[in-house]
């Protein structure tokens, strides 16, 4: 496996374990509809929260977060309301929140953008 995909991996663990510790369940990882794929479904109360798992290695090209592109967003919402529809609880809000990972040498950041963007 390239470099990168562990990384990658290894990011979402550490993103399960920050979801957990602050009080969310996992229901799901890497759920996948077409040709979208979800990192990390979880429930924080009534909400269902898709998340999207971004870690790199360094900044210096820009923030993790950045590197979510549109055509991505529309795949994410696509997987999502799949999911909703056939495992969702009707009552259930939804939002889709992003964890971004700086890990490298020196440690690791990880910083959690609740609502990160609207789906459509």
């Amino acid at each position: 496996m390239a470099d990168h995909n562990e990384l990658g991996k290894e990011g979402e663990k550490i993103a399960v374990a920050y979801l957990l510790k602050h009080g969310y369940e996992i229901l799901t990882t890497n759920y996948t509809y077409l040709k979208g794929e979800i990192d990390i479904i979880a429930q924080k109360g009534n909400t269902i929260v898709i998340v999207e798992v971004k870690t790199r290695s360094t900044p210096d090209f820009g923030d993790p977060q950045d590197f979510l592109k549109p055509a991505q967003i529309k795949r994410l919402v696509t997987t999502a309301d799949h999911y909703i529809q056939h495992h969702g609880n009707d009552d259930a809000e939804a939002r889709f929140d992003i964890v971004a990972i700086i890990k490298n040498k020196a440690g690791t950041q990880i910083e959690h953008l609740q609502n990160a963007f609207f789906h459509f």
